[in-house]
């Protein structure tokens, strides 16, 4: 927001306490009816708690005290708000018992770590929750990169059966395109090893991908695969 990046004096948890505030008074009570205002701040905070995750709707709910179907409904709200993004499993015949369960991403990262209290760099830079957190933040950086152009596009994440995974597949002209997301600096390329899941996919072009991290350059790192500085994002 212009006044947070302009006056640096500016309190951010000032910022999003005014922020949740408006939010769930204006938007959520006003326009769709959620009389539980409490339990709607604690949903999303659930929520915050879960970025970079699977989604488990179940576990949601019953960390809440609501009923499943509310909690889906509330899920609809963050996400038609765009406060939420659900990024959908990619699946084919190929991939052995490929999990169908999807990942959620705060799309504003500063927003997650106000209601999980994450409050400090440092605790996002080395706490727990960094991973998950800097996952979520590229994947909403991609998403806002192709808005900005006028682009729509389709992301995915794949998981199998055996707990290997791969954080984000972009899906372009019959063509998919892998990347890992790693908070750090050095990737190796065992960080795509995974990638060898897709050379069982027929009829789908496996195109060049990489580990988006920390890193200062793009630089080559395995085959076509290279090491993607968050800047180039």
């Amino acid at each position: 927001m212009p006044e947070l990046v302009a006056n640096p004096d500016f309190s951010w948890q000032v910022f999003y306490s005014d922020y949740v505030k408006t939010y769930i008074e204006r938007d959520v009570r006003k326009l769709t009816q959620v009389a539980d205002e409490d339990s709607f701040y604690k949903f999303m905070t659930v929520c915050a708690a879960m970025t970079g995750q699977m989604l488990n709707l179940s576990s949601l709910a019953k960390d809440v005290g609501i009923s499943e179907p509310t909690a889906k409904r509330w899920l609809s709200i963050l996400k038609t708000s765009g406060i939420v993004y659900i990024l959908k499993p990619y699946s084919n015949n190929a991939i052995s018992r490929a999990v169908k369960t999807p990942k959620l991403h705060f799309l504003d990262i500063g927003l997650a770590a106000y209601l999980t209290r994450w409050l400090t760099p440092e605790t996002l830079l080395s706490g727990a929750m960094s991973g998950h957190f800097f996952e979520s933040f590229v994947i909403g950086e991609i998403l806002k990169s192709y808005a900005n152009a006028g682009l729509e596009v389709d992301l995915y994440h794949l998981r199998d059966g055996h707990q290997k995974e791969i954080d984000l597949l972009i899906y372009e002209n019959n063509t998919l395109y892998p990347i890992e997301i790693k908070s750090t600096a050095e990737p190796d390329p065992k960080d795509i090893k995974n990638f060898a899941m897709l050379d069982k996919i027929k009829n789908v072009n496996i195109g060049e991908g990489g580990v988006i991290c920390l890193a200062r350059e793009l630089l080559p790192l395995k085959g076509q695969h290279k090491i993607i500085p968050l800047w180039a994002v």
